[in-house]
């Protein structure tokens, strides 16, 4: 075996070995058009994906992507075009399709077990082999000690992980997986991908698309979607490489001021800047050349004696996906909000310790029993106007219960509420008028237009008639529906009602701003101008709380509290809780990624060990120590170990390590 090298900023491989092509492809698609009506859907798309394959389809909301996923299931027909899955039409191959759509399609007035037995009927399961898979898969997803729960008083995490086993119960030849980690916590979506890996393997061909571009690094091949066509196809080595730039990532706490000096130098042929993308705490700086370009940036930013961290990094699909669509014109536009007042502004934004009478939200000994089940167990939280707080733990922790109690949607068992200086009376409707409110899920209305939601709910904040037009209008604008408000609602994809959504929970400029996962199934440019809006909003003084599973836009937030079985675990900046993760987090490649993973993962804890693709993440007390093990252990099963670099530890790292330990305890 070759020796292992240690190398902290060693560039990485493509993320994962693309299965060699056979002749005959599993899946053909050529010159596939789709029209509903005057209006194109999909327009020429041409596609092939082979046996064994991960192929991941990305776009924007209102791509095309799901018109392409339910013609490759059979459910619709295509306008023109040919399409083969398995040699033969989609309608005629469906009983070797496993189709998960986005929208949840099982029976809500069905136990899970009901609704895996019914779905293993429909699909033919052997009764031996149900019993295995079931077993299997309710595990891997938490679900095995909810069999007999009905699916409609699961929340929407647990809905989209039982149809994910659903989907798979059958193990089709190919799968169709539309979106299918939305609103799923960042330890399942791993779990998840795991399985998808052990599917190709096993020769299981795989579409999947994905708003989460970190987890579609993770495809062997990756196609670009919008305005109904493929743009570009490629491994992610190849897109990178067909993109041409190189990325610098600069990490301040004055990221504000940092992007508005390097903004300026889009396009400039001095500095050699193309573009300039916010990722929470960091910016990445997209350039022709990084060595030509990085010492021209740090004068830059020292003249203008900004503090500041610089280096080279790999650029990520997120710098390829959103480098495109602004490209073609796509990036959204940020809006200022049109303010009437301006009573709760703050001068001081960072808003990390809050004294209480400038506190916006607070509670005290928390806690909310459902019979004799204990869903919050003594929170203590407090939250200052101005402030962005995050809320983040996994499905059924206990967050959105915790969000209702303070909003006064549900009374607590036991504990104080502090809200906007009332302490009784959470319910008024005086109150009500000075907080915002969206929740998990959508709340408008989907057989109104969506001028007519909105007027809707400008009548129940009492906004003045005067600046109603104005406050609506920037809605419409903000959402891109202008000239499209009297269309209904329920005909927008699902990006595009959460748009609407935060738009109406803002109109009448609360105080305080509760968001239960605003971003959920919104692609990333979208999720961008979500977050520069938030930001206007707590610069404004408004104080935020916010729920996500996108844990890389979580680093918006000021401080965070992470929530494992009701309880608060941890509490801190996101630069604090990474900090104070224990042990080294490493980078492992090695040339058989999935046996290795497989190998390993019976000698670490589940938290310790992860797979991204042909290389592993391990998190080590003893570093020396511990890798000579696993080079050991490695090579003992003839693994090639190629290279072992030490990476920081991202929030998502803190987020899996904090609450699979807290789960074990």
């Amino acid at each position: 075996m070759k020796p292992a090298t240690q190398d902290r900023n060693a560039t990485a491989p493509s993320r994962m070995t693309v299965p060699e092509p056979t002749l005959q492809p599993v899946i053909q698609v050529q010159g596939l058009y789709k029209h509903y009506g005057q209006v194109v859907a999909v327009r020429g798309v041409d596609l092939q994906v082979y046996p064994g394959e991960i192929f991941g389809l990305i776009g924007p909301d209102g791509a095309g992507k799901t018109t392409t996923f339910q013609i490759l299931a059979g459910v619709m027909q295509a306008t023109a075009g040919t399409v083969l899955v398995r040699d033969r039409s989609p309608r005629d191959a469906r009983l070797e399709i496993g189709y998960l759509t986005q929208q949840f399609s099982l029976y809500l007035d069905l136990s899970i077990d009901e609704n895996l037995a019914y779905i293993a009927g429909l699909r033919q399961v052997p009764d031996r082999l149900f019993v295995q898979r079931r077993s299997h898969y309710l595990e891997l997803m938490g679900l095995a000690k909810f069999g007999g729960r009905l699916a409609g008083q699961l929340s929407g995490g647990m809905k989209q992980k039982l149809a994910l086993c659903c989907a798979l119960i059958a193990q089709p030849q190919v799968l169709l997986l539309d979106e299918p980690t939305t609103g799923v916590d960042p330890v399942s979506r791993r779990e998840f991908w795991d399985i998808l890996a052990t599917l190709s393997q096993e020769g299981s061909t795989i579409i999947v698309a994905t708003p989460y571009l970190d987890e579609a690094e993770r495809c062997h091949r990756i196609a670009l979607m919008y305005d109904g066509q493929i743009q570009q196809t490629g491994t992610l080595a190849q897109l990178r490489t067909e993109l041409g730039w190189q990325r610098l990532e600069v990490r301040s706490n004055e990221i504000a001021q940092a992007e508005q000096v390097l903004g300026t130098m889009v396009g400039d042929p001095t500095t050699g800047v193309q573009d300039v993308q916010t990722f929470g705490d960091r910016l990445d700086v997209l350039v022709n050349d990084a060595q030509t370009s990085t010492p021209q940036l740090q004068s830059l930013l020292n003249q203008r004696q900004i503090q500041f961290t610089l280096q080279p990094a790999e650029l990520t699909l997120e710098n390829v996906f959103v480098t495109r669509l602004r490209q073609q014109g796509s990036d959204p536009p940020f809006i200022p909000f049109p303010r009437s007042r301006n009573q709760y502004a703050r001068t001081d934004h960072s808003a990390l310790t809050v004294p209480v009478q400038q506190s916006a939200i607070i509670a005290r000994n928390l806690r909310k029993v459902f019979g004799s089940f204990p869903s919050v167990k003594d929170v203590d939280l407090e939250i200052g106007y101005g402030e962005i707080y995050g809320l983040l733990g996994a499905n059924g922790a206990g967050k959105t219960t915790t969000i209702k109690m303070l909003c006064g949607l549900l009374t607590p068992t036991a504990g104080e509420v502090v809200l906007a200086g009332a302490r009784s009376n959470l319910r008024s409707a005086a109150l009500r008028k000075r907080i915002g409110y969206m929740s998990q899920k959508f709340t408008l209305y989907d057989d109104l237009s969506v001028l007519q939601n909105l007027e809707f709910y400008c009548g129940v904040y009492s906004v003045p008639p005067s600046l109603r037009r104005r406050k609506i209008d920037w809605v419409l604008e903000t959402c891109g529906l202008a000239g499209q408000e009297n269309m209904l609602t329920g005909r927008l994809p699902g990006g595009w009602k959460q748009r609407v959504a935060f738009g109406a929970s803002v109109m009448h400029e609360p105080e305080i701003l509760f968001l239960d996962e605003p971003t959920s199934g919104v692609d990333p440019l979208a999720r961008r101008q979500f977050w520069r809006l938030i930001e206007d909003f707590a610069r404004q003084g408004t104080a935020v709380l916010v729920t996500t599973h996108y844990l890389e836009e979580a680093e918006h937030c000021h401080r965070m509290g992470f929530m494992v079985a009701g309880e608060v675990v941890a509490q801190g900046s996101p630069s604090q809780i990474k900090a104070e993760q224990p042990g080294q987090l490493v980078e492992v490649v090695v040339d058989q990624a999935q046996p290795a993973y497989d190998l390993l993962k019976q000698h670490f804890e589940p938290w310790q060990i992860s797979l991204f693709g042909d290389r592993l993440h391990l998190v080590l007390n003893n570093p020396e120590q511990e890798l000579a093990q696993v080079q050991s252990q490695l090579q003992s099963s003839n693994s090639e170990l190629r290279s072992v670099r030490n990476l920081p530890f991202s929030l998502e790292d803190a987020f899996i390590g904090i609450v699979q330990r807290a789960s074990t305890r």
